[in-house]
């Protein structure tokens, strides 16, 4: 009897907030709950009920007279999606989103590999920052910069000029859909500026997927007598691809979302990204820019579920 209230006495005598971390240790799944609670409000309150929020706008009606919306539901703003207009909106910014990730890919591929495979130390660390330095700069600074090295008589020419490479140039901003009178202004420099931009994206996926490939797999393969051109084409390159996968994503997805650079160059045409700035900013149609936010999401929720097959979320 004396031992119990000798133990009781301290338990009674505990501050509030030392028993209530006793209470957490005992029950292990109210302190996850507490842990998980405000996030999970903030993802599902605030993040998708303001996105079904503004898609709900899109059944809204848009008065081309007044100029105001009319809370009346109509599904004519998701078929105007489908008219000929439109659907070159969605066709350019797909192509030059799966364009984009494929030459990141190309482009990064041998950066990642020599950093993964032959840098050390104060090396590693130097192309690290050399990567990620671009990052630092503002995103409208780096666009307005390439504006200024693509234009008729900036860098990229004078270049190209002391090179003696100016005909070439020419014959290549004279294909139809590819060039323009100059880089600035072409569909060619478009897509130079966004492999410039989003290249850091890739990179890092796949310099880090390189990393984790085992030393032994690949002595495995010599010991085996394979070339170092067959360990790299059936080893290295296949185990490699959920980190291009991964660098994908993002490359294909910021560039659906992006309406900075097709403002800023490349010839005039809307980008989904710029077509919602100006059907919200410029007239204000606000259904019609809902149903354009739509198309992203689509388009990322069927891209996702073509690279998880090939292991993307495990190189993330």
């Amino acid at each position: 009897m004396s031992q119990t209230l000798a133990h009781s006495a301290p338990a009674a005598g505990q501050s509030p907030s030392r028993r209530f971390s006793s209470l957490l240790y005992r029950r292990p799944n109210l302190y996850l709950s507490l842990l998980l609670i405000p996030p999970l409000l903030w993802f599902g309150a605030i993040y998708l009920g303001s996105l079904l929020t503004l898609l709900w706008q899109g059944f809204y009606t848009f008065d081309d007279f007044s100029m105001t919306v009319t809370p009346d539901l109509t599904f004519a703003n998701f078929a105007a999606l489908l008219s000929p207009a439109n659907f070159d909106v969605i066709q350019r910014t797909l192509s030059m989103a799966i364009a984009v990730s494929i030459a990141s890919a190309i482009v990064a591929f041998p950066i990642a590999y020599y950093m993964a495979r032959y840098t050390t130390g104060k090396t590693k660390a130097f192309f690290y920052i050399a990567v990620m330095m671009p990052m630092w700069a503002s995103y409208i600074v780096k666009a307005y910069a390439w504006t200024l090295l693509l234009a008729k008589g900036g860098v990229a020419q004078w270049f190209v000029q002391h090179l003696g490479l100016e005909p070439v140039l020419q014959a290549v901003l004279g294909i139809p859909g590819i060039g323009g009178s100059t880089l600035s202004t072409s569909n060619l420099g478009r897509f130079m500026v966004f492999v410039y931009i989003w290249l850091p994206f890739m990179i890092l996926p796949i310099q880090a997927s390189l990393e984790r490939l085992p030393p032994s797999l690949l002595q495995a393969s010599a010991d085996l007598g394979a070339k170092p051109r067959q360990t790299f084409m059936q080893v290295i390159l296949p185990l490699s691809v959920p980190g291009i996968a991964a660098g994908s994503i993002f490359t294909f997805s910021l560039t659906l979302g992006d309406f900075i650079v097709p403002q800023l160059v490349g010839p005039p045409g809307y980008f989904i990204g710029s077509m919602v700035y100006a059907q919200q900013g410029a007239i204000g149609n606000m259904p019609m820019a809902a149903a354009f936010t739509l198309v992203p999401i689509v388009l990322i929720a069927i891209y996702l579920s073509i690279v998880k097959r090939l292991g993307a979320f495990d190189a993330l």
